[in-house]
């Protein structure tokens, strides 16, 4: 599988989140390299669209992001 379509502009793929997860290499060759499709930040990118991709969130939050985002109600 290719790498994820949003790695480009992805803060967490480019190391630009405020508080990087120790473990994000292995992290980002899992949800972002081998199986991007499985990644939180590529599955809450297609369902709500890219600017309510919340800013720290990485894998594997999936379950919380889209709690906190159907609260919102978006």
């Amino acid at each position: 599988m290719p790498d994820c379509p949003n790695t480009p502009k992805c803060i967490f793929f480019n190391d630009q989140m405020a508080n990087m997860p120790t473990n994000s290499g292995v992290m980002k060759k899992i949800y972002c390299q081998d199986n991007y499709v499985e990644g939180t930040r590529y599955m809450v990118c297609v369902k709500f669209g890219g600017p309510v991709v919340p800013s720290d969130l990485y894998s594997p939050m999936v379950d919380g992001a889209l709690a906190q985002i159907a609260e919102a109600g978006i």
